[in-house]
């Protein structure tokens, strides 16, 4: 067989498996070893004639932490150690309109499980001002209404805010980044229709048990608040 045609008929070598087992590797080793935020990792070099593998397999398996947010370069030091920035990490997938509707259907559950939760961090950290900013935000919404979707543009500051009382850094920008796939949810018809003649707990309800009730008292009014949410999701 002439060497061209054997040429033809010899497979291309897939190294991504070998690539997938260094990342792993590399991680392992930055565990075991003890290594922190800031600790220099060594080099590509070194990393390649201690593994036994080529450069290039190394190169792409730091850049695929690189990309996760677990190692970064700094001038005059090398490579190092990072914590990732889970906010921007997710931030990378977060395109409502290539997300499937089951997803979204899941991140909007998510949201309201989200709001239920953050009462007993609200009552850590709520103060007067904070009340003050509340009561500014909702001085035009009724008390109560029935079979209302809730102003979206009302929504976003009321429930930002709220948000931004619990002082979690994580937990602001998770919703930061979550915000686009929200309004996308609102917009696009892909939850059902809301229940008729289902009364809510209003924004300014949920001020005055935030100045004058206990974290169990907000707990059970925001669920009741979003109670008309949970219909279109669920009924």
């Amino acid at each position: 067989m002439p060497h061209r045609e054997l040429i033809n008929h010899i497979p291309t070598i897939d190294t991504s498996s070998l690539v997938d087992k260094v990342e792993m590797e590399l991680l392992e080793i930055f565990i075991n070893r003890g290594l922190k935020v800031g600790d220099t990792i060594p080099k590509e070099i070194e990393l390649a004639t201690a593994m036994g593998v080529s450069r290039t397999v190394i190169r792409e398996s730091l850049t695929r932490l690189k990309t996760m947010g677990l190692i970064d370069s700094k001038k005059h030091k090398g490579t190092v150690l990072t914590s990732p920035n889970l906010a921007q990490i997710l931030q990378r997938s977060m395109i409502p309109k290539i997300l499937d509707n089951e997803t979204l259907r899941n991140i909007f559950e998510i949201r309201l499980i989200l709001e239920i939760g953050m009462a007993d961090s609200l009552f850590q950290y709520v103060n007067e001002d904070d009340i003050k900013e509340l009561e500014e935000i909702i001085n035009s919404e009724p008390t109560a209404s029935e079979d209302v979707l809730f102003d979206i543009e009302h929504e976003i500051k009321f429930h930002g805010k709220l948000y931004d009382i619990t002082k979690n850094e994580t937990l602001i920008n998770f919703q930061n980044v979550l915000l686009p796939a929200f309004n996308y949810v609102y917009d696009s018809g892909i939850i059902n229709k809301p229940i008729n003649k289902k009364k809510y707990i209003s924004h300014k309800e949920l001020v005055e048990i935030l100045r004058t009730g206990t974290p169990k008292k907000f707990r059970e009014a925001m669920r009741k608040h979003l109670d008309n949410h949970f219909n279109r999701l669920f009924e």
